[in-house]
């Protein structure tokens, strides 16, 4: 056996996963502020991105905008939004991975071309971005930030000079970006929505009045008053202008094969995606997961927020009571700062604290819905024994993670991956779990219950992808997410 993990001296206390970005589009025809809604719309979708976001907005043809790092009440105030007229618009809530951390990274981007202004707005990770990177430099491209999504407003400006029309100009641009992405895009007298061939992130369609609406998840819809109309197609383009839509399928549609994660983690509770509700897939994996790994115990908890659910499923099915034991500070974001070296640890406290009352004595089940290096894990476990627990007994509510992420969820390279270097009882030792245990992959395929059959991308559980993967691109010198 390989020499134990040692999480005593980590220093960080953060999810393990990091959320996809959302996105927000609306045509404004029926005269309320369209700024504030799509401040809304952004405040629903806060959840799949916390360190910047941004809102650009179309008044009489010319698009004027608002980004910034932070969460979207500390980046928009009143006064901002009220500067920001115009009937309509798209916004951006995001999260970076390593060296993303600026202001010229924030979203939307706001560019012109030959066919006049346009801003973009784009969730999910090109895989070829890098080669397309190198080719537009080659040829004289100047980029000023470090995403792909620049490669794609730089791709729409190329063809640009090719043809006028918007439709052709985006289904070329289709032509030769891989990869997963869900985009809104503004130009002067059109909203567009285009999800990827694969559906590897969400998009969806809804109405207000005569208004359409456009979000990552139906969630937003709810905020903003919207009827949920349907999801958007893998490989679907759709053209908004007035009160009049155009869908265009592409020929760039393949096989369904949707992130898997979004059911495990990254959607809001309260969203469908495809046809399934991710509440009641989250109850199905803590169901299914009684049925593989029971265990004898006292009481079930939930990591805050991402485990409730499943831990709840989990409850029902074994008959064991569900409690609550972890306490989270909803105060604290991404933006929290460590305190000196020597309050580091009880750094902890500030985000979870634990109910010695409930735990004192019992045997824990405690459920999270991933274990990806490992480090969050065995800091829950120590908090729990330190709170009087007799026993720790973990349950994840997904598979163990074996592979990176290429498609713009921050799933780190092979050699941070616990599961990939680890077994699963070196990784209950090293978490100080009495036992350990994962949902199976056969079992997590089946949760979300009314979503069609083998439609999902799970390679980082299994190493199946969509598509190939070049080898550069765990590599890439880009912003992988967003």
């Amino acid at each position: 056996m390989k020499k134990p993990l040692d999480f005593s001296s980590l220093n960080d206390f953060k999810d393990e996963i990091h959320e996809a970005c959302g996105v927000f589009g609306i045509s404004n025809q029926d005269g309320f502020d369209t700024a504030q809604m799509t401040y809304f719309g952004l405040y629903a979708l806060q959840h799949r991105g916390q360190e910047s976001c941004g809102i650009a907005i179309n008044n009489n043809c010319e698009i004027t905008g608002h980004k910034g790092i932070g969460l979207v009440p500390e980046v928009f105030t009143e006064k901002i939004l009220d500067r920001l007229e115009g009937n309509m618009a798209i916004g951006h809530t995001r999260y970076s991975t390593t060296g993303g951390s600026s202001v010229e990274n924030c979203q939307p981007l706001i560019f012109t071309y030959k066919g006049g202004k346009m801003a973009l707005a784009h969730n999910g990770n090109l895989i070829n971005a890098t080669k397309i990177r190198y080719e537009l430099e080659n040829k004289g491209a100047i980029f000023q930030t470090s995403t792909d999504s620049e490669v794609i407003a730089n791709l729409i400006s190329r063809n640009g000079l090719k043809c006028n029309d918007i439709v052709e100009v985006l289904t070329r641009t289709m032509d030769v970006i891989e990869g997963a992405y869900a985009l809104v895009i503004l130009t002067q007298k059109k909203l567009v929505g285009i999800r990827d061939p694969w559906g590897l992130r969400p998009l969806c369609l809804g109405k207000i009045g005569r208004s359409y609406v456009l979000a990552s998840e139906n969630c937003a819809f709810d905020v903003v008053g919207a009827e949920f109309i349907r999801d958007i197609e893998p490989g679907e383009m759709v053209i908004i202008e007035g009160e009049s839509l155009t869908s265009i399928k592409t020929k760039h549609n393949k096989p369904h094969r949707f992130c898997i994660f979004e059911h495990i983690y990254f959607a809001r509770p309260d969203s469908f995606i495809d046809g399934a509700s991710i509440y009641k897939s989250r109850l199905e994996a803590g169901r299914l997961l009684a049925i593989e790994s029971p265990v004898e115990a006292d009481l079930v908890v939930g990591v805050p927020d991402s485990g409730i659910t499943a831990a709840i499923g989990y409850s029902r099915q074994s008959g064991i009571p569900y409690g609550e034991a972890l306490i989270k500070n909803r105060y604290v974001g991404r933006t929290f700062i460590q305190p000196n070296q020597q309050l580091r640890e009880q750094s902890v406290r500030i985000k979870l604290n634990a109910l010695y009352e409930e735990i004192e004595g019992k045997r824990i089940i405690i459920i999270d819905d991933s274990i990806v290096r490992g480090t969050t894990s065995y800091k829950i476990i120590q908090m729990l024994k330190n709170a009087g627990a007799k026993e720790v007994h973990m349950r994840i509510s997904s598979p163990p993670v074996l592979n990176p992420c290429y498609f713009g969820i921050d799933i780190s390279s092979k050699e941070h991956l616990i599961a990939a270097n680890y077994s699963i009882e070196e990784i209950r030792e090293s978490i100080n779990a009495d036992t350990l245990a994962f949902l199976s992959v056969e079992s997590l395929l089946k949760t979300p219950i009314g979503a069609p059959a083998n439609c999902f991308c799970t390679g980082c559980f299994t190493g199946e992808y969509p598509m190939k993967v070049p080898m550069h691109v765990g590599k890439s010198i880009l912003d992988k997410k967003c």
